[in-house]
């Protein structure tokens, strides 16, 4: 056998141009798409709410030769939020720095892992703020599921176009208001986009494989949000179990852009004021002595809040 032999003349070390993480695409979370962020100098406030009924009153009458015209007036009320702090950390102790070799960074990763948990936190208070039972009225029925509509949208029987059409209609006619954006998972989407129905009408205005804007454009909405962002259900040092942030549900809704006189089904406030904030988050580093460490740590200042029910229908199962 010759010598020397290969193994002998290198020594394995790490590439840099190349790791392993698992940094999903912010495309995956839908949270901070959905509805349109309010930011706040405050932590909590209030929000003036005008009376829909007092507003779309018709009380116009005919006006006889010096009679008076139709009289009539507008009650109005206030919504209040408030910002929750969220927040994560992550230390890095001084040994593991200097031991580390590249392409670890300690410090940087500690961000890119954190950054994550903001995301997927956010998109999981989503789930819970909107994405559920028992908030939205704006449909034919409360909550109804997909099986009390035309069945679940992976079943070919069912009617997904007419499914959300009916509902849009129903919240148009409760607000005024056509619903112009569905919220889905990936599953849910992949039930509707390979739906027969879906698939034989897109085929006849585009050549191109169904999509989200196609099927937008069929519903009849401005948009569809598709969530794919994936979390961990087991504890840190178990077998790693994972789910979907969200259900395989939909929620159709008119989001509306904030504004004076302006409705929407939701609003994110954040916390603009906090201090050192960009839109309620920031991420701060610092010493931690008696730990010989840098702690990396996370804020996110939100609320997520429901702002007119009539505005939105949430079906459910819309997947099986």
């Amino acid at each position: 056998m010759p010598q020397p032999q290969a193994a002998s003349l290198h020594i394995d070390q790490f590439l840099t141009q190349v790791s392993v993480g698992y940094a999903q695409d912010a495309g995956n979370f839908v949270a901070d798409m959905a509805f349109p962020n309010v930011a706040s100098p405050k932590q909590s406030n209030k929000i003036a709410i005008y009376s829909q009924a007092d507003l779309y009153r018709d009380e116009m009458v005919r006006r006889a030769p010096g009679a008076e015209s139709g009289g009539g007036g507008y009650s109005v009320s206030n919504a209040t939020f408030y910002c929750d702090v969220f927040a994560s950390h992550i230390d890095v102790d001084d040994q593991t720095v200097a031991a580390a070799d590249n392409p670890y960074a300690p410090a940087q990763d500690a961000v890119r892992v954190l950054v994550q948990r903001e995301k997927i936190r956010k998109e999981r208070q989503f789930g819970t703020d909107f994405f559920t039972t028992s908030l939205w009225t704006g449909g034919t029925s409360a909550d109804p599921t997909a099986a009390q509509l035309s069945g679940a949208w992976d079943d070919p029987a069912s009617t997904p176009i007419e499914d959300i059409h009916d509902q849009s209609n129903s919240i148009l006619v409760k607000t005024g208001f056509k619903p112009n954006t569905l919220v889905i998972n990936n599953l849910g989407w992949n039930s509707l986009k390979n739906h027969p129905d879906v698939v034989d009408r897109v085929k006849y205005v585009s050549s191109e494989p169904v999509n989200p804007g196609a099927v937008a454009n069929l519903l009849d909405v401005d948009r569809i949000l598709i969530s794919r962002a994936v979390y961990t259900t087991s504890e840190e040092g178990l077998t790693g179990t994972y789910a979907s942030a969200l259900g395989n549900h939909a929620l159709l809704c008119y989001a509306g852009s904030p504004g004076l006189f302006q409705p929407s089904a939701g609003w994110t406030f954040t916390w603009s004021g906090y201090p050192g904030s960009a839109d309620g988050r920031r991420i701060k580093r610092f010493r931690m002595e008696e730990l010989a460490s840098e702690r990396v740590e996370i804020e996110s200042a939100f609320d997520m809040k429901v702002i007119n029910a009539n505005l939105g229908v949430f079906i459910q199962s819309v997947a099986s």
